[in-house]
């Protein structure tokens, strides 16, 4: 069975749903079976995918007008064909036209795994790279401590001296939990 799938940004291109609905259809996708979703800027949500990819079973094609339609990019689009392969369901795309039950488009789109995989690697070393150059430099990525090692300290000082946590968290501006892993923070770092 020929499953389609259409999706589109907005509520706006409508009319591109329409669009994409009737090429699926003239391709040969059944209409009792044809899948939709639109989808916000922030929103990434698939129902409609989701639907289609439950829905198919061994043998089945799932169709859809462009291979970004199955992902926000290549690789997330590859990932989603990939899976679907694994479980004997075909991926077909109108734009560029791919047909993954065929033996020379299942080729391709191995290719198109392999250089995904490729690149998601690549970003991941540059990022280890990166973050450890910055570290090398005296930098350290993420939300700096609510709380110098100074003021640490100060809050020691004051708790020993018998003040309560809770009054030593007020007067430095912080919750009594950010008072506490900053303490820990500042004996670990004192310790190791």
């Amino acid at each position: 069975m020929q499953i389609g799938y259409a999706r589109v940004s907005t509520s706006r291109q409508e009319e591109s749903l329409a669009t994409q609905r009737e090429a699926l259809l003239a391709a040969g996708c059944d209409p009792e079976h044809f899948f939709q979703d639109t989808i916000s800027g922030r929103k990434w949500d698939r129902p409609g995918l989701q639907a289609a990819i439950d829905y198919a079973r061994t043998g089945d094609v799932l169709t859809v007008t462009r291979l970004d339609r199955l992902g926000r990019g290549l690789r997330e689009a590859v990932e989603t064909i990939a899976d679907l392969q694994d479980r004997g369901i075909a991926v077909k795309s109108l734009d560029p036209q791919l047909d993954t039950s065929r033996p020379a488009d299942k080729v391709v789109a191995h290719v198109m795994l392999s250089l995904a995989e490729w690149e998601r690697d690549l970003l991941s070393q540059r990022t280890r790279e990166g973050l450890a150059h910055a570290r090398s430099e005296g930098r350290f990525p993420g939300r700096p401590p609510a709380l110098t090692d100074a003021q640490v300290r100060m809050a020691q000082a004051s708790i020993s001296a018998g003040e309560s946590l809770t009054s030593v968290a007020t007067s430095l501006g912080v919750s009594r939990s950010t008072l506490y892993r900053a303490l820990d923070r500042v004996e670990n770092t004192e310790q190791g």
